[in-house]
This record gives C-alpha cells, structure tokens and sequence, in this order.
C-alpha cells in the first residue's frame, strides 16, 4: 500500500492539521509515514499544502511531484495542482470555493460543498474533517477509529471537547461522498 497525496489550500482552513491527522492516522496503524508542510510566511489567508504520504513499506523519499490524490480546498490550488496527480488518481475538491475545477478525464474528480455541510451542522470550522472523511470514503487508507485517536494528538486539550463533533464531521464527508457516487451511476 502506497498513497501519495497532496492537501492545498488558503492557510486557516485546515490543510496542514488535515494531512497531520492523517499521518498520525497512519502512526497508529505501523504505517510509514510521511508529512512535509508548506507554507507561504502570512500563514492565514495564504496560500498552504502538505504533502502526506502513507505506505506499507519504508518511503524512499518525501520529495514528490506527482500525487495518487489531491485534495483541493481553492482556486490557486486547483490551478496549481491539478496536473500534478497520476493517470488514474483521484481529485477531490470543496465544491463551494472552486468554480473552474480540472476538466482532465484521466483522472476521478469529485466535488464536495464541505463548507456549506460545516455551517449546517452549525461549526464551520469543521469543513476540512467533512473533506477528509470524504476522502477515506473513496479511499480507506485509514480507519476512522485511527483518525479519532489521532485528533486527540492533533487537537490541542483544550479542543477536545470538539472531537466528537469531529468525528460526526468525518462520518458526514464520508456519506456524501457515497451519496454523490450513488446518484452518478444513476
């Protein structure tokens, strides 16, 4: 097992603490792991990425220019990233801020309005849990009860009283993503 994915966005939505739960995810399953941060130095509003890689045998290197996934949360991302996922990958992006997204056909795209859900379920800071619990919808590469005690370790204490709100977040991103693929085989 190898996933090689890239999380972008606008720094304050979520990106660099997304594709840390994931590795910690992955910590907690013996997984090697890979995490490599990037941002611009305004921090909020700029424009952030990591790259988190996942794998079953030792990571040759975390230095990469072609994704297996990309998860996409704005424009300049998308502009940005887009060519960068493998033939056969997955791009799975926030449906409400991007509105020009890849018009590839070697690759899955799937757009989710996490954020119009977060603000629904009356906590937007929880739109990046909705994405990425649509993203381990299509691909399992950890088990959501990983993802649990990886927020834990993410979450700073005083949060934790939002883990479930979290985990209802993760459970929800995951639904509409199986919704969406329902009603396009339809």
């Amino acid at each position: 097992m190898l996933e090689e994915l890239i999380i972008a966005g606008f720094g304050g939505q979520g990106v660099l603490s997304m594709g840390m739960t994931l590795a910690y995810a992955g910590m907690v399953e013996e997984k090697e792991i890979s995490w490599m941060p990037s941002y611009g130095p305004e921090m909020r509003g700029g424009t952030a990425n990591c790259i988190t890689i996942l794998s079953s045998e030792k990571i040759s290197s975390p230095i990469i220019s072609k994704f297996d996934a990309a998860i996409i949360l704005n424009q300049p991302s998308m502009d940005k990233f887009a060519s960068h996922i493998k033939p056969g990958g997955l791009l799975l992006y926030e449906s409400g801020n991007i509105f020009h997204p890849s018009e590839r056909t070697d690759i899955e795209i799937i757009g989710i309005p996490a954020t119009t859900e977060a603000i629904k379920m009356k906590q937007p800071k929880i739109m990046n849990m909705i994405i990425l619990g649509a993203f381990l919808g299509v691909k399992p590469v950890v088990k959501n009860e990983s993802i649990l005690e990886a927020l834990q370790k993410v979450l700073p204490e005083k949060y934790h009283h939002l883990l479930p709100i979290n985990i209802q977040a993760l459970e929800r991103g995951e639904a509409m993503v199986q919704e969406l693929k329902v009603h396009s085989v339809v």
